[in-house]
């Protein structure tokens, strides 16, 4: 059976620590502390504190850390939902280590498989996981190496910057068809996210709605260049979309933008809405950039 992540370990724990020493709503989380208290490095612990965020535990200031956003007496159980299933655990614990840099740019499996004491084939179903969304890649003879944009804040900006120019020109196709039952169906997931399940969903399962939906929209130009380059983009920037925490207080604006942008494209104002869409990714992209820069400085 596989590990579970440690931080889905020990989350229950630092609640219980939480309790015990009847923290108040604002008191700092410190790193050190609870990492010394389970002995354990701050990495894991870390990972604990964007968890409680994701929970609407705890909040992140920029530069500042983590501050427990609720007294200790206030927090239930049913705020933390139930784990993932055991795969997408450990798929996600490798995700973190890989873009914290505890797993190198080359690595052999024997490396993982010491690192994470898991079956190979349970590995070797992660690391082709990874191979198919152009992550990680097998080096010819032995071992594996890491795709050099992994660790290159560079490459998210630029890959905003391009859907910039794609996704809203799609929208000018004069070809450009709404799809009715697509739209529907987005209309339907964007809502469900707004009405509790963006609290609840993994953050793999939230990247594919997301994806989904831009996806969507470019489909329905019909320009197969357009098309075929929103699919790359999907399948590159998949992996990058795991680098910062998940807000998901930003991820409610985004819901609504969402549903704004399908208003106006089914109420025939594609040019408004190219317009929307070109500032609701610079938004999005600008914000990934200050995530993605608080992160590594985090982890300097």
């Amino acid at each position: 059976m596989i590990k579970k992540d440690l931080a889905l370990q020990l989350a229950p724990r630092v609640i219980e620590m939480i309790r015990a020493r009847s923290m108040k709503a604002g008191e700092p989380l410190r790193e050190q502390t609870f990492a010394q208290a389970f002995d354990v490095s701050r990495s894991p612990i870390r990972r604990v504190f964007a968890l409680l965020a994701e929970w609407n535990i705890a909040v992140q200031e920029p530069n500042r850390g983590y501050f427990l956003k609720q007294d200790a007496g206030q927090i239930q159980e049913t705020t933390v939902p139930p784990t993932c299933d055991p795969f997408e655990d450990f798929y996600l614990r490798v995700v973190d280590d890989i873009l914290s840099g505890e797993v190198p740019a080359e690595f052999f499996e024997a490396q993982l498989l010491r690192r994470y004491s898991v079956p190979r084939g349970q590995l070797l179903k992660v690391l082709n996981r990874l191979a198919s969304e152009a992550m990680v890649e097998r080096k010819p003879g032995q071992g594996w190496s890491l795709n050099e944009f992994v660790h290159n804040a560079q490459t998210h900006i630029q890959s905003y910057r391009f859907r910039m120019a794609i996704e809203p020109a799609a929208l000018r196709e004069p070809g450009y068809k709404v799809n009715q039952a697509a739209f529907a169906k987005a209309r339907e997931q964007q809502q469900a996210m707004l009405d509790g399940e963006i609290h609840q969903l993994s953050r793999a399962q939230l990247f594919e709605i997301g994806a989904q939906f831009h996806e969507m929209i470019v489909q329905c130009s019909g320009n197969l260049f357009f098309i075929d380059a929103i699919r790359r983009q999907n399948q590159l920037r998949r992996f990058m979309s795991y680098k910062a925490n998940v807000d998901r207080s930003r991820l409610m604006t985004q819901c609504l933008e969402h549903l704004h942008l399908l208003d106006l494209i089914e109420s025939g104002r594609r040019e408004e809405a190219a317009q929307f869409l070109w500032k609701h990714l610079d938004e999005v992209g600008r914000l990934k950039t200050r995530q993605d820069a608080l992160l590594e400085s985090q982890q300097a």
